[in-house]
């Protein structure tokens, strides 16, 4: 069994800093060896890759980017009337990536609009998504980078989210059919829409190409009390073969210090699921 792979996810660590290479940084001096961020379409290219070249990490994911977040955008890949963007922002997602040899896009489902029934909605949003994704497929495909659609819970998290769960995500993978295109799991917002994680997991990792991880129900570190035994969860990732990366997406109960961090991969080093 190979070891688990953990990265940051810089847009919710290291947030003391305010630039993104800063976060970069810091990251590689606490340890990790990879990063995944949200949306870095605010900074510039050239200065992400000497900062990436200069500490030698891997950026493991990126987002597509959200829209207008001031209308209340959160993605557009599902959201009817808004092909046209969603693939000028694909195409702008993989300039980025391809620069930062990055080999993951998520890309960004959207919100159900707000006042309309969700049931009302829900087939034209998931017909528009399909084929985005069939189109992003194509594109991402040439590239070698796979494209990931990723449930957000809507009980907590966001109420308008249009895809929720894993099994939604299924049946949307199914009609796209395509290789280039994978589930990502977050096991947050997994335990808070459906729980039953163990089979959930081993069902649907077969076609899942990356995962988060953070505690629940208020989203800090994986070894903070919660609902979660991280321990068993890593165990069983490890038993299934699980190879790509898990990014640690959560909220630090105080400031991101490299001592907590490196104390959090010791711990993970201790289970056996780190180099």
């Amino acid at each position: 069994m190979a070891p688990l792979k953990f990265c940051a996810n810089i847009s919710w660590l290291f947030t003391e800093l305010p630039e993104v290479t800063q976060r970069m940084r810091d990251a590689a001096r606490a340890g990790f060896r990879a990063v995944e961020a949200a949306w870095i379409y605010s900074s510039d290219l050239k200065e992400l890759k000497t900062v990436k070249d200069e500490t030698g990490l891997e950026f493991a994911l990126i987002n597509t980017p959200p829209g207008d977040l001031s209308a209340g955008d959160l993605g557009l890949g599902a959201v009817p009337g808004r092909e046209q963007e969603f693939r000028q922002g694909l195409d702008l997602a993989v300039q980025y990536a391809k620069a930062l040899d990055c080999r993951r896009i998520h890309l960004m489902a959207g919100r159900v609009p707000a006042g309309a029934d969700r049931c009302a909605v829900a087939m034209e949003m998931e017909d528009t998504f399909v084929q985005n994704l069939k189109h992003a497929a194509g594109v991402l495909s040439k590239e070698g980078i796979l494209g990931l659609i990723e449930p957000i819970n809507t009980r907590i998290t966001d109420p308008r989210y249009f895809l929720d769960s894993p099994h939604q995500a299924a049946v949307i993978l199914q009609r796209v059919a395509h290789p280039s295109i994978r589930m990502q799991m977050d096991i947050y917002h997994w335990q808070i829409m459906d729980g039953n994680l163990t089979q959930n997991i081993r069902k649907y990792l077969p076609m899942t190409g990356h995962i988060q991880i953070a505690q629940v129900p208020d989203r800090h570190e994986p070894d903070s009390d919660g609902e979660l035994s991280y321990t068993y969860l890593f165990k069983l990732l490890e038993e299934l073969d699980y190879q790509d990366y898990i990014g640690c997406e959560y909220k630090p109960q105080r400031s991101t210090e490299a001592a907590s961090l490196l104390q959090f991969l010791l711990l993970l080093k201790g289970n056996h699921v780190l180099k």
